[in-house]
């Protein structure tokens, strides 16, 4: 598959069998992020090569609860490299600076 854009349906290949998913994210060329609905575990995401997907054009019966996943899940810091700040805080934890302790008098 060529172009993989968030909310694409696609299978997934790879295993004994194929499973639907849709497109999450794809934070890089050679990986792409999947929600899934593995039948042991229920709904998640794995990532996977782009080489292991397909599309597909009709929605499946799983796809409500996919959609769900994605829904309630954080969308990904687009841009930013590991250990950079994200949102632009100077610090991160705590916003002020520590009080002044007094000595008990």
């Amino acid at each position: 598959m060529d172009l993989t854009g968030a909310g694409q349906l696609v299978k997934v290949g790879g295993g004994a069998k194929e499973l639907d998913g849709i497109v999450f994210d794809t934070p890089s060329s050679s990986k792409v992020i999947v929600a899934v609905v593995d039948p042991n575990r229920g709904p998640r995401f794995r990532s996977v090569s782009p080489d292991t997907l397909s599309e597909r054009a009709q929605e499946g019966p799983d796809d409500r609860a996919l959609r769900m996943l994605i829904r309630r899940t954080p969308s990904p810091a687009q841009g930013s490299s590991r250990g950079a700040n994200g949102g632009g805080h100077a610090r991160s934890g705590h916003q002020r600076g520590a009080m002044h302790r007094t000595t008990g008098k």
